[in-house]
């Protein structure tokens, strides 16, 4: 499929959903989507202030995080393709007070419009297998982060456990598009979000793509049974 029309569904997709997708990510993600969030906060880097982009910003739930009154000194770039999700977002921001220290713009993380070396850090929860051209929006989150910066990159994975990995997708392909199609009316988005994380290469492979794009000192951690996994990862010169 061409990379616009790709692009084209996705976007038109959580158009879509957004309504509802705080609600459906806390069933995907087994009522654990928070404490992932507080797994990406941990691995920040020590730093009184940084400018940050959170790129797939979706409704900003992480993106308010990171500007949260521990780290009211942060100044964060939401992108997304969405203008549902970005209404959504910017409806949180505004209901928090959070507009001073916070930007939204619509943006695909493949042709990103910000200058070289803008960003202390770079952010995306539960996006980058959504990204039409995956080593694009790699290289470009490389480009535009400050030389000894880092990424965070929280997605989606497989346990690895096997009667764990079973018994999870019994429900994840089975149980949640069955209620998140109830809930949303788009139950053919979440078929597409099931076989987007099935289809979401194994962490010693995505790990290779990061370093491809330039990135080093690759880490990875493993949540919730491996549901989950945080991936950290530096530009060292």
């Amino acid at each position: 499929m061409p990379i616009d029309e790709k692009r084209g569904q996705i976007q038109g997709m959580f158009d879509a959903i957004a309504a509802h997708y705080d609600c459906i990510n806390r069933w995907l993600s087994l009522r654990r989507d928070a404490a992932w969030r507080n797994a990406l906060l941990v691995a920040l880097p020590c730093s009184t202030r940084m400018t940050i982009l959170d790129l797939a910003t979706g409704t900003g739930e992480v993106l308010l995080s990171l500007v949260a009154d521990k780290y009211a000194n942060n100044f964060v770039v939401g992108a997304d393709i969405s203008a549902a999700m970005l209404h959504a977002a910017r409806q949180k921001i505004e209901d928090d007070g959070k507009e001073d220290c916070t930007a939204l713009t619509m943006a695909a993380a493949e042709s990103l419009c910000f200058a070289d070396n803008t960003f202390d850090l770079v952010t995306v929860a539960f996006g980058v297998r959504n990204f039409s051209d995956r080593d694009a929006g790699l290289a470009e989150m490389y480009r535009v982060l400050r030389h000894g910066g880092r990424i965070l990159v929280l997605e989606f994975s497989l346990p690895e456990n096997g009667f764990i990995r079973s018994a999870y997708l019994v429900y994840f392909r089975r149980i949640l598009p069955f209620l998140a199609g109830l809930i949303s009316r788009h139950p053919a988005a979440y078929r597409y979000l099931n076989r987007s994380v099935e289809e979401f290469p194994e962490s010693g492979v995505f790990s290779a793509r990061l370093k491809a794009a330039g990135f080093q000192r690759i880490a990875l951690q493993r949540l919730t049974f491996g549901i989950a996994t945080l991936y950290i990862a530096y530009k060292t010169h």
